[in-house]
């Protein structure tokens, strides 16, 4: 195995775009990460820039490698999932990136209701604004009313990973991990589903090939000196890239991605009910489907955004300042700014503050914003108990997972274990370790002995805790159309 040799690993995310070197012995030696805005014109709409989206990649990139002074053997590519976007056989976008949070397709999900059964058999996840095909059918509807383009092919749907392979190695292809979010394909047969894009009004032809994650197209763009004809050698959807590094040294790992919002996800080879309010996905594709369970949490890091905007404090501040106070005082923050999300799925909710009194202050309001993220977390982990058939540990990554406090929590309030490794930042990490492997950087033996730090946050639980998640169930219940009555 080469002992200067280097992957480059490229995490494009909703707010940042991030490289990383990720050397032989598998550390992260060197890094840049860009920053990216997202617009909101009206009320549930959430849009990017695609070429803004694009320059980060590159920026980020040029900036890493620059950083090392020769080029890497691979590149990996990990990337925001369900976001959508067109572009035209050039290459160049004909809409903006509709993002993965965006809800202006509520209305239309509604209209399908009747078919979401169908829609959940078919793709392993439920009818959601969310996923793709709805803002397929939405960009359509706007750039291509009559499909003429779309069939004829001259109009590309996709999600950020296939726009970005497109453009940096000319090559029309969608990873299946990826594709497996856009509500377009078929989680059983791994293929388009021509009943599904009949429902959406999307012609097959307008949908790029599938790909195995590790189909290893070459760059035809010099992003950096002597980048042309680097294999980007990964590709994988952001959570699905954690994921894979976690499983890399434990196959029964349940991980917990902290970002904007939260995912779920563990390895499955059984069934996912739909009651349990849980996904069936696919992770990754190395020549045969990995199988997955997932749980979409719409605003976990998005509510602190939110209420540091209100309060005119930062994030940090107000993590601070919850930690001045012993509880929330009773008040509850329950974040439905477009609906919930998993396990509940309930588009109709609505966000609500609950609980308060004039002994309520705004460290209650930061403390109650805080712990929303470990109850609405713990709300799927119980769930996905059930479909892992085990109460495992809990591998958890992304930046707010940097916050000892809230992984402490985390720990109290779901009573489990949390390993936490030394790099948060680990969609990337995970996207380099399976391109090592496509270019023989490491072989598996190898890669399970890569050096990686971690600490672990063990269970305290008290009364109060556990009081907490009533308090936690009663607030949802208020907050949601269809009221679960469900008491933990």
């Amino acid at each position: 195995m080469p002992s200067t040799g280097y992957v480059l690993a490229i995490d494009q995310g909703t707010s940042s775009t991030k490289a990383v070197v990720v050397t032989a012995d598998g550390r992260v030696r060197a890094g840049a990460s860009v920053p990216l805005t997202a617009e909101s014109p009206r009320p549930g709409w959430v849009e990017q820039d695609p070429d803004r989206v694009l320059a980060s990649v590159v920026e980020a990139a040029r900036a890493t490698a620059e950083s090392v002074g020769h080029p890497p053997v691979a590149l990996a590519l990990s990337s925001q999932r369900e976001s959508a976007l067109a572009w035209d056989p050039h290459g160049e976008p004909c809409s903006p990136v509709i993002g993965w949070q965006d809800r202006r397709t509520s209305s239309r999900a509604e209209e399908l209701a009747e078919d979401a059964d169908d829609v959940r058999r078919r793709t392993g996840l439920p009818l959601d604004p969310m996923f793709s095909a709805l803002k397929f059918e939405w960009i359509l509807d706007r750039w291509d009313a009559d499909r003429t383009r779309a069939r004829a092919g001259d109009l590309r749907l996709g999600t950020v990973d296939s726009f970005l392979m497109r453009r940096l190695t000319g090559t029309d292809q969608i990873e299946l991990g990826n594709a497996g979010r856009t509500q377009v394909l078929n989680i059983d047969t791994a293929h388009w589903d021509d009943a599904l894009c009949d429902l959406f009004s999307i012609p097959p032809q307008s949908l790029p090939p599938l790909a195995r994650s590790n189909a290893a197209p070459r760059l035809t763009e010099e992003i950096f000196p002597g980048a042309t004809g680097v294999p980007v050698a990964a590709v994988l959807g952001d959570s699905h890239a954690a994921l894979f590094a976690h499983a890399a040294r434990d196959p029964e790992a349940v991980k917990v991605t902290y970002g904007t919002g939260s995912s779920i996800m563990g390895l499955t080879s059984g069934p996912v009910e739909a009651e349990t309010g849980l996904a069936r996905t696919i992770a990754w594709d190395t020549g045969t489907p990995a199988r997955a369970f997932e749980g979409n949490i719409l605003a976990t890091g998005a509510t602190l955004v939110w209420l540091s905007s209100i309060l005119d404090r930062s994030p940090v501040e107000l993590a601070a300042l919850a930690r001045t106070v012993p509880d929330s005082g009773g008040v509850d923050l329950v974040p439905a700014f477009a609906g919930l999300g998993a396990p509940w799925w309930d588009t109709r909710a609505v966000g609500l503050i609950s609980g308060f009194d004039l002994g309520a202050t705004t460290a209650h309001l930061a403390r109650a914003a805080l712990e929303s993220i470990p109850l609405q977390i713990e709300d799927v982990l119980t769930r996905a108990d059930s479909v892992a058939g085990r109460r495992p540990r809990v591998y958890v990554d992304g930046g707010p997972a940097g916050n000892d406090w809230l992984m402490q929590r985390q720990a109290d309030l779901s009573d489990r274990t949390v390993v936490r490794p030394a790099s948060t930042g680990l969609s990337g990490i995970g996207a380099a370790y399976l391109a090592g492997l496509t270019v023989d950087l490491w072989d598996e033996a190898a890669l399970r002995g890569l050096a990686i730090e971690s600490d672990s946050f063990d269970p305290a639980p008290t009364a109060a805790d556990h009081d907490r998640r009533r308090q936690w169930a009663r607030a949802l219940d208020r907050s949601r159309h269809e009221p679960s009555g469900h008491r933990q």
